[in-house]
């Protein structure tokens, strides 16, 4: 298996009300930073190789952060997405980040794009790969898999708590055959995902994020699927900052054109289709998403709208 470096920083930052993020670094310490916010599930190491060389190579500072009941962040259920947004800016404040770009995987879209909304003086731009859409309200997007978790809310809620230690014990028992047992996931994905799922890279990197996010807790993905199912805390349309969108055209998690009713009700943003991958195919593509998410500046009124 590839050997991957290890994090050139890696921590925890106190946030509000006692609790603590965890947080891995790489690239240049003191470069333009991207938050690069994991999928559902997953932890801060789930960054591509290729966005860390390209960090390395380029002077860029990539964070990647832990939400709450991963790694060894402190377990907590936010009010709505919008409310993390607190926490990160105190977690900006203490990494001594003043302006940032924010990359979001799937799961972690909510996120980046609540941060647009809550800081559009700091965050100068989002991209977002296959990410999740709203499922409630003005902005909901009707149908794809996630409606399945709109539907058993209340029994997720009621039952996170349990939900998330029993899948903590659960991967606790195939971290021995990790490699395996992805092998085996990756056998019953589509082509895109199962293509890439079989790059020793990829593999390594997927890996060593489930066996250090998981060490001491895994109840993340169940305090997400709540919070998917719930309001965001934020409108669509109060995403000022410009957010470029890349999504499979097969995607069977994430269907496609939830990603263009999203990128449809943002003020200023951009759908990039990638032709014949499926949910995780715009972690193949990291240099050219860090290249486009750094080329955007602060808002520019009337920005135009690109759909390719």
């Amino acid at each position: 298996m590839t050997y991957l470096e290890r994090p050139a920083l890696e921590g925890t930052v106190a946030v509000r009300a006692g609790r603590r993020l965890s947080f891995a670094e790489y690239g240049a310490a003191r470069g333009p930073a991207v938050v690069w916010m994991h999928g559902t599930p997953g932890g801060r190491r789930q960054i591509p190789l290729e966005a860390r060389v390209f960090a390395e190579a380029s002077g860029v500072r990539i964070i990647g952060i832990d939400r709450p009941g991963i790694g060894t962040s402190t377990p907590h259920l936010y009010r709505d997405v919008a409310d993390w947004t607190a926490d990160l800016a105190v977690l900006l404040d203490t990494l001594a980040v003043d302006t940032l770009r924010l990359v979001g995987l799937s799961g972690g879209a909510p996120y980046v794009l609540a941060a647009g909304a809550a800081m559009p003086d700091r965050v100068h731009g989002i991209g977002v790969l296959g990410g999740v859409a709203p499922t409630v309200g003005p902005d909901a997007a009707p149908g794809g898999p996630i409606q399945l978790a709109v539907r058993l809310a209340p029994v997720i809620e009621a039952t996170r708590v349990p939900l998330g230690v029993g899948l903590t014990q659960a991967i606790r028992l195939v971290r021995p055959i990790a490699g395996t047992f992805l092998d085996l996931y990756a056998a019953v994905q589509p082509a895109g995902d199962r293509r890439l799922l079989g790059r020793p890279e990829f593999k390594a990197m997927f890996v060593d994020d489930l066996l250090n996010g998981s060490r001491f807790q895994i109840s993340a993905p169940m305090a997400d699927l709540v919070l998917f199912t719930r309001d965001w805390g934020f409108r669509l349309d109060e995403v000022g900052v410009p957010v470029r969108w890349w999504h499979g055209d097969a995607d069977h998690i994430v269907p496609f054109r939830h990603g263009r009713h999203v990128v449809d009700r943002l003020p200023d943003a951009a759908l990039t289709p990638i032709d014949g991958e499926s949910h995780l195919g715009g972690l193949g593509i990291a240099e050219e998403v860090l290249g486009t998410v750094l080329g955007l500046g602060p808002h520019r009124a009337g920005a135009a709208r690109a759909t390719r």
